[in-house]
Parts: structure tokens; sequence; C-alpha cells
């Protein structure tokens, strides 16, 4: 069962999103979603990282509370410095963010929550996975923001993931 469903979660989504945006329940419909729901995690396994091994999940749960509320924070920094400063007086610049976090699901969900926060964006990654370059909006001490990054969000990770 494993070698044609690998991920039954994913499946799932990818049927039922295929019949939404097709909002249709005729036969060839569905026999197009089944088709896409067995073939993109087959064709796609070998780009997911190593299987998740959550160790705490209350820790995931306060991450994701916090991350959720340093999202809506940072909505409204970002459009409070839009609204109020000139462009000339925004500090924007690439920070370099040293990493103790190895795992690639951890470094995965790093990703995620750095993309969808306003304000930072996700440059690159070195290639033995020791830094992460972010680009800020605007930020004045590099200092307090890799302080940051690594309390709120690479230790938690850390302990979800590694320990």
């Amino acid at each position: 069962m494993k070698r044609w469903l690998p991920s039954p979660p994913l499946s799932m989504a990818l049927f039922a999103v295929w019949l939404l945006l097709n909002q249709s329940l005729e036969a060839a419909t569905l026999a197009s979603a089944f088709v896409l729901a067995i073939a993109v995690p087959l064709i796609t396994k070998g780009l997911r990282p190593a299987t998740v091994r959550m160790r705490k999940p209350w820790v995931a749960l306060r991450l994701a509370g916090r991350a959720s509320a340093d999202m809506l924070h940072s909505a409204l920094f970002v459009a409070g410095r839009l609204l109020t400063r000139r462009t000339s007086r925004i500090a924007s610049k690439f920070v370099n963010v040293p990493l103790d976090l190895r795992d690639p699901n951890g470094l995965a969900v790093l990703a995620m929550i750095m993309c969808l926060t306003p304000g930072t964006a996700w440059g690159e990654i070195s290639f033995d996975s020791s830094a992460l370059l972010i680009h800020v909006f605007d930020v004045e001490d590099e200092a307090a923001f890799i302080a940051m990054i690594k309390e709120r969000y690479e230790h938690p990770l850390m302990e979800i993931f590694e320990s």
C-alpha cells in the first residue's frame, strides 16, 4: 500500500482540490483526480524531506501560536512603516543568521515561517546548513534580530525535530 500511496494526506488533498477546482463530479473529473492523487505523490516522493518524527507536539503548538502572532505583528509593522516613512529611511538589508538547526524538516518549517512573515524573505542557506541569509524589510539592530530568530524559532524547532 505504501508503495502506491506514499502520502495518503497529500493524495486526499490533491483529490479534493482537483474536484473543487473543476467544480464537477463527472466521471472524467473523478478519474483525473484519482490519477493525480496517485501520480503526484509518487513523482514527488524524492523531493520531500526525511520522515517527520515530532518529539514535542506541545512545543509545536506553542511555536505555531508564536509564529502566527509574529506574522500579524509584522504585517502591522510593515504597513505602518510603509505609511509613515520615506523609502530612504527604511533600513532594509540582508542579515546572515548562523544556524545550529540541521534537521531538514526543521529547516523547511523555518523557511515557511520566514517566507510567510511580512517583511522577511528567505534568501539562501549555506551548503552545510550552518548559515541562513534573510532579507529583512526594516532592521536597525542585526544582533537583536539574529537573537530573536534563534530564540523564537530555531530553539523550538530543535526541540521539536532534534532532541
